[in-house]
């Protein structure tokens, strides 16, 4: 246990995290973190802009249940990472943020690009400090990924000041501790195979913390012994095989959808690792007279439309598998929810063969799913592609289709791509967005080429913010505000040292794919959209009328 000064015991602690990768930006106030982490086991990812960087610590976050690590500089830094960190926090992410700041020598007077980032990052964290001894560094590290991974995950920002970063000290990296499971108690288990014994709609609702626990294995069989219908959360796709007979695709538009008529016509819903914040219960269960089972590893939180019957806190697996063993469901019929299935299945295949040009984005989300394996990866961005991405891109695994859908973020594709990549190197990944949002962190595909994370992002082209176009004729009647230009995206691929395709006919998209996902450096592909669909799917959502569907 020799001398070093705090930020090189900062980069100790980090490596016996286990951390692979830092994302991150470098500025004077981090110039001893940036380096100690020379002659570290820790890659650092230099990126294009914090918010980047922070994305990407977020993404491998969700995919590995480890947290990603980011670093930014004070002031502007910080300040640009702070919506990544938030995008983490609010989509249960483990995330550690590092910044850079201001020595403690002159915190107490006006100093330049000085905040006060512990306060501001408050908010947007689960804990956050900052250094100010340097011997307690092991003990911040260790508590930081202790927070960030301990459910419900989230981001953790911890502060160096630039003259604490350079402070001699002597320590070590503390022992990492192992989580012991929490398993539910019987009578929340009792009285939950009771309920669903005696439901004769009953419906699985099944969100992010399925997958974040591990526990789709053990739905796909609670609900096939059981015959008990699922619908996912967007961030709970995968939970279980979309191909599976009683699943019944994706729940969580804004406007109705086939699958409302589901949770209308349920007598009890059964709350799988469902976070509130994925979807509100006031849209499902708006007179909060639905009977609900929530099982989750914690509590449930309040909400006037979600006040449980029985809470089964503990593992979801372990709860799942004892209360099949104790609910009977001999003789049940098959609940209504399971006929909707061939109906949403017959609107998914009905643009299989559409030829219109532009391409609608039914269509162009039918192609993707041909060309990608089951456990290829796409990350979605936020946009008008977001809904159609998550009404019909289908996942037969977890965290094979991310969405940010809690904070919901702009910009998120392209630098959780690169993250994706570097976590699953031997899978496709494919960045979905628009064009507004490919704009916002087009520049981190620089970062994607020097990292050698090949992968393809998909644009889908309409000149304009086309989600918010969708809700302002939806509201008003017209829209305002919304048009802009692009640049020439093949010319700006080529520019980068990538591969750029332009998509000229529906005939076009599944070739393209294929050869933009053959290659060994990042492709871009710009292919217009056709958002006439969007109005369409309205329209069809307020003629949607449940009466005929049983």
């Amino acid at each position: 246990m020799g001398e070093l000064n705090t930020a090189e015991l900062l980069v100790q602690c980090l490596e016996n995290e286990g951390v692979e990768y830092l994302f991150g930006l470098p500025g004077e106030e981090n110039l001893h973190i940036l380096e100690a982490l020379r002659n570290s086991s820790i890659k650092f990812i230099t990126t294009r802009h914090e918010q980047g960087a922070a994305f990407m610590a977020d993404v491998y976050g969700r995919l590995t249940g480890k947290a990603g690590v980011c670093l930014s500089t004070l002031g502007p830094g910080a300040t640009n990472l702070m919506t990544g960190v938030a995008d983490a926090n609010l989509d249960g992410a483990p995330l550690v943020a590092i910044t850079g700041q201001v020595g403690t020598d002159r915190m107490h007077i006006e100093s330049h690009q000085y905040l006060d980032l512990v306060a501001m990052f408050a908010p947007v964290t689960k804990w956050n400090t900052q250094i100010v001894r340097p011997h307690n560094t092991p003990e911040i590290i260790r508590k930081a990924f202790k927070v960030a991974q301990s459910e419900k995950p989230g981001a953790v920002h911890i502060d160096l000041p630039e003259n604490i970063a350079a402070m001699p000290v002597v320590g070590t990296s503390l022992r990492r501790d192992d989580r012991e499971k929490i398993y539910a108690s019987y009578r929340s288990i009792n009285a939950a195979a009771a309920a669903i014994s005696k439901a004769k709609n009953p419906i699985v609702l099944a969100g992010n913390g399925t997958i974040r626990g591990h526990a789709s294995e053990a739905l796909t069989e609670f609900v096939t012994q059981l015959n008990i219908p699922v619908a996912n959360t967007f961030m709970g796709k995968g939970a279980i095989p979309y191909t599976h007979p009683l699943s019944i695709w994706t729940f969580g538009l804004q406007q109705r959808d086939l699958i409302s008529c589901a949770f209308d016509s349920a007598d009890l819903v059964i709350a799988v690792g469902y976070d509130l914040i994925e979807y509100s219960p006031k849209r499902w269960n708006p007179e909060g007279t639905t009977p609900i089972v929530h099982i989750g590893i914690n509590p449930a939180e309040i909400d006037s439309s979600y006040i449980p019957i029985v809470e089964v806190v503990g593992d979801i697996s372990d709860s799942l598998m004892d209360i099949m063993k104790r609910t009977d469901r001999q003789g049940k019929s098959t609940p209504s929810a399971v006929k909707l299935r061939q109906e949403i299945r017959e609107d998914y295949e009905k643009y299989a063969h559409d030829e219109g040009f532009p391409i609608k984005p039914q269509k162009i989300i039918y192609d993707l799913r041909q060309v990608m394996g089951q456990e290829d990866i796409v990350i979605s961005d936020v946009g008008a592609h977001k809904m159609w991405m998550a009404r019909h891109y289908h996942c037969d695994a977890p965290n094979t289709c991310l969405i940010s859908n809690g904070f919901a973020a702009m910009g998120i594709a392209i630098p959780g791509a690169i993250a994706a990549k570097l976590v699953h190197p031997d899978k496709k990944v494919v960045a979905v967005t628009g064009d507004g949002g490919f704009m916002m962190n087009c520049q981190e595909l620089e970062t994607a080429l020097r990292a050698k994370t090949p992968f393809v992002t998909l644009i889908f082209n309409d000149d304009g913010y086309g989600l918010i176009e969708w809700k302002q004729i939806n509201q008003f009647g017209h829209s305002s505000f919304v048009d802009f230009g692009n640049p020439d995206f093949v010319k700006f691929a080529e520019s980068m040292g990538l591969k750029g395709y332009r998509v000229e006919s529906a005939a076009d998209l599944i070739p393209t794919l294929k050869e933009a996902l053959a290659q060994d450096v990042p492709a871009v592909i710009d292919c217009p959209v056709d958002y006439q669909e969007n109005l369409r799917f309205s329209q069809k959502s307020g003629d949607l009328s449940c009466e005929v569907n049983f």
